[in-house]
């Protein structure tokens, strides 16, 4: 199976950026249904390069949301393998890949999965505190004015713009130091203008901190800002 890939012309490759973050061999999910089990993803082995930034493209119902779940250890598959780093996801049960995503992965979601009783300061903060970091003040402080949220820590998500909840979403995905952030439709629920600036941000924060980026878009502009493109279609690498 060939993977559709697309690479910006101006990146070296280097010894960083070559070397496998995320590996997947053989990864199929089955679902039961009415009419039988129901294959949501079939047989599908990849790669992914420490400090990528990849796409996952496709229709509707075509597998990328179920693909990324997989690789981010929030699910088992019903067959196959998935790697981060030197640790194997599908080998650890859900506490084992609890502990790991919490070390090492971030998710940026479409509805900003924001605590509504936090306000943004402290939602940024919870996963710092959750892993017992002394500093989760003064890290969640700063991640927090470098996405243009310094005068709005104290407010609740109710009191913030759509805009201004990804924000918040997107500090707290990045303030733990991620390996690999996964975001899903991270802009489907902002108009074209906010979305705009959210992508903006996100590139730019992963440009800074090397961090790996995998996403689920159906936009063709954010895709094309990505260094590759991996199209799903009929739960297959197309």
């Amino acid at each position: 199976m060939a993977v559709q890939a697309e690479r910006r012309s101006d990146q070296t490759p280097t010894p960083e950026t070559v070397s496998v973050i995320l590996r997947a061999e053989g990864l199929t999910k089955q679902v039961s249904s009415p009419e039988g089990p129901l294959t949501i993803l079939d047989d599908v082995t990849l790669e992914i390069r420490r400090g990528e930034a990849v796409a996952l493209v496709g229709p509707s119902g075509a597998g990328k949301t179920t693909l990324l779940a997989l690789l981010a250890g929030l699910d088992q598959p019903t067959r196959g393998r998935i790697w981060l780093g030197h640790d194997e996801l599908t080998a650890l049960d859900e506490d084992g890949r609890a502990m790991l995503r919490a070390r090492r992965v971030g998710f940026v979601f479409q509805s900003f999965h924001l605590v509504q009783s936090l306000t943004a300061l402290e939602n940024v903060m919870l996963p710092l505190e959750l892993a017992g970091d002394p500093g989760a003040l003064r890290q969640a402080t700063a991640t927090l004015a470098q996405v243009g949220l310094a005068a709005r820590i104290h407010h609740y998500p109710r009191q913030l713009s759509g805009g201004e909840q990804q924000r918040v979403a997107v500090a707290r995905a990045f303030v733990t130091g991620p390996e690999v952030l996964f975001a899903d439709e991270p802009t489907g629920n902002l108009d074209t203008a906010t979305g705009e600036k959210i992508v903006e941000l996100l590139f730019d924060l992963n440009a800074r901190t090397k961090t790996t980026l995998v996403l689920v878009t159906h936009e063709r502009e954010l895709a094309a800002r990505c260094d590759r493109v991996i199209t799903v279609v009929g739960g297959r690498i197309a």
